[in-house]
């Protein structure tokens, strides 16, 4: 009697002993199948640096999103696009910070999850990167100095023997060369940068787009934007804007849906707002 009833107190303690191990293993597992929060987070990368598109600001003021690792924060059309996209997507949006020739890299690294930063589909951006539908096109224009020798132009061919600069690794940099006899300058890390030039009498003047030019006026009244009569010659992808995207993402498909969801009036009321917001210093 006393053998049988040690018998059944060990088979009972071995059951109880496989269900408890039974029960940690899938314990561990399900736990180890949980994103750790990824999954809830849309991370953008931009330069904040090319108002109206995007910009560093103290504060939330306006909209602003916090940068990540810094004490600052972003705006713009370029964030108001990105906040929408990460709404659709029911995610947390989180900007990131990165200059313009370290985007596509942290793209393609997985640092970031989509490039909202002004940036054309250029066919050898393609080779790299997807990209979504357009979100905004815009004009190509010049920015001189307010009562300057180039304030009357209204063709490129004006621009003869101008000093004339653009952004680094961008089409609006390989255009000058459409200028017959221009004097080109080396290429500018930043918008700022080149503002800071112009200012100053390095440059006569800089290739940008019209949203970024009406900015340049706003932000000092020695600048003049010039929409040309005869501008360059350019080519859809070049003057459109849209999301980076890593290859062959199902990301892409999602962020189109989005943004079919935005209007022509509201992209147009969005980058008004964004003018009418952006810091000075920008």
């Amino acid at each position: 009697m006393r053998r049988k009833l040690l018998v059944l107190i060990a088979m009972t303690l071995s059951a109880a002993l496989f269900l408890g191990g039974c029960s940690t293993s899938s314990s561990t597992k399900e736990t180890s199948a949980v994103p750790a929060g990824q999954e809830q987070v849309f991370r953008v990368g931009m330069e904040a640096g090319y108002a109206p598109f995007n910009w560093t600001q103290q504060g939330d003021g306006n909209n602003g999103v916090k940068i990540e690792g810094s004490s600052d924060y972003a705006g713009g059309y370029d964030v108001e696009i990105a906040r929408k996209i990460a709404e659709g997507l029911g995610k947390k949006l989180v900007i990131v910070k990165t200059e313009w020739d370290g985007l596509v890299p942290a793209l393609t690294s997985g640092k970031i999850d989509a490039i909202v930063a002004g940036m054309s589909p250029t066919e050898e951006r393609k080779q790299t990167i997807d990209f979504s539908e357009n979100y905004y096109k815009s004009d190509l224009v010049m920015v001189v100095k307010k009562g300057g020798k180039y304030e009357g132009a209204t063709s490129i061919e004006d621009f003869k023997g101008a000093k004339i600069s653009a952004q680094l690794n961008t089409f609006h940099y390989l255009v000058i060369d459409q200028i017959h006899g221009v004097s080109k300058q080396p290429a500018m890390d930043n918008f700022p940068a080149m503002r800071v030039a112009l200012e100053s009498g390095i440059i006569d003047g800089y290739v940008s787009e019209r949203p970024e030019g009406v900015s340049s006026e706003n932000a000092n009244s020695n600048f003049k934007m010039i929409q040309l009569k005869t501008g360059f010659t350019t080519s859809d992808d070049d003057t459109a804007i849209a999301v980076g995207i890593a290859k062959n993402s199902e990301l892409k498909e999602k962020v189109n849906k989005i943004l079919l969801g935005i209007t022509e009036d509201q992209r147009k009321a969005i980058m008004d707002k964004a003018i009418e917001n952006q810091p000075a210093a920008n």
